[in-house]
């Protein structure tokens, strides 16, 4: 089975949770026959390369519009690995995707996986509207990542009898052992124990709070990513006089992945919709690390259950994170049973074995229904 998975970015350029659904189902997708293409958008490079096990294709955009690239050559390129392939998967949102769609004009079974609502651009959303509606009703089958945000989303409650829910999963072998080196060397750095905030620092990601939060407290509290709002973070925290926040800005996969081994626990604030699962805690997850998060009716509450796994405050509440961040640092006990608890919920619920799987089974099932 040939399958084109289709976003505006992917690996090596950008490593987002979209992404990394997408590296998941690629290279697991092998073990049930599918061969994977990528086509993507990106400024850095144009045409194929090889990405772990499958092939990659990426084009320049022409301009961007409202975080949107727009391709003319992606319309070309699309329309040429369409008949190639015996289906195509899509990744929403990306709303010149919908535009390529009808251009392009194939035939091929389709697939989209909702990963969130569009909830920034309210006025364009109002304009685009139609178009969303007209292929999104196109589309055979929807994929949501969660009961949470099935039963939360107005967009997909007129999709529901064509939705299935496949939470998204990892694959801890795909991430690499941290060393002793290098466990020492972060050790060495950030002695006793810290929180951790893993993630691209956007808008929607809640460190505002996170920041407010911190103030009046002297836990440590490591911020691992790089991102739009960075600037902005960093004035606050040196307006706020924090010195217990540390921005360490993109670090590679061990250096991640040493410091969710050597956390106490994880914060991840995110206050709004666009927070649709929440890749960065399911990471937290994998590694049976106690959790912080806020409830938004998302998938962020499904990977974390409240006093099973970790904590949930309500969005935008400064007090109540510090509140719950405290009770985490004052318990260990009961943070590390948090923890563990974590990694058992992962396993039985979260691996990217059991996505890859559920993925093949709906490209199966979509097949053989479009063949009789």
């Amino acid at each position: 089975m040939k399958v084109l998975q289709v976003y505006k970015t992917y690996y090596p350029d950008t490593f987002g949770g979209v992404e990394q659904v997408i590296f998941q189902l690629a290279c697991g997708g092998e073990r049930y026959e599918i061969d994977t293409t990528v086509l993507a958008v990106s400024k850095q490079r144009e045409g194929s390369m090889q990405v772990a096990n499958h092939r990659a294709d990426f084009v320049k955009p022409e301009f961007e519009l409202l975080s949107t690239p727009f391709s003319l050559s992606c319309v070309k390129r699309f329309k040429s690995l369409a008949k190639e392939v015996d289906l195509v998967h899509y990744h929403y949102p990306w709303p010149f995707m919908d535009i390529a769609h009808f251009l392009v004009g194939h035939n091929k079974p389709t697939v989209l996986t909702y990963h969130s609502d569009i909830v920034k651009q309210k006025v364009a959303l109002k304009l685009y509207r139609p178009l969303q509606r007209l292929f999104l009703d196109r589309i055979d089958r929807i994929v949501c990542t969660s009961d949470n945000y099935l039963n939360s989303s107005k967009v997909l409650s007129r999709y529901r009898e064509k939705v299935t829910v496949i939470p998204i999963g990892l694959a801890r072998d795909s991430y690499p052992v941290a060393d002793e080196s290098t466990l020492q060397q972060w050790s060495s750095r950030f002695p006793g124990k810290f929180f951790l905030f893993v993630g691209v620092l956007r808008y929607y990601k809640g460190l505002h709070t996170l920041l407010e939060a911190a103030q009046g407290i002297d836990y440590p509290v490591l911020i691992v990513g790089s991102g739009p709002i960075e600037n902005e973070l960093r004035q606050k925290a040196q307006a706020l006089g924090l010195s217990n926040i540390h921005f360490l800005g993109a670090l590679p996969d061990l250096d991640k992945v040493a410091l969710l081994s050597l956390c106490h626990a994880t914060v991840f604030p995110s206050h709004l919709r666009s927070e649709a699962f929440g890749v960065s805690l399911l990471e937290a997850a994998m590694y049976s690390k106690p959790m912080i998060c806020c409830e938004i009716a998302t998938g962020t509450t499904y990977i974390n259950s409240h006093k099973l796994t970790g904590l949930v405050v309500p969005p935008e509440a400064p007090e109540a994170l510090r509140q719950a961040m405290r009770y985490l640092w004052d318990n260990p006990v009961e943070a590390r049973a948090m923890g563990l608890r974590a990694g058992e919920r992962f396993e039985s619920l979260f691996t990217a074995e059991q996505m890859t799987k559920h993925y093949a089974g709906l490209y199966a099932s979509l097949l053989q229904e479009k063949a009789k």
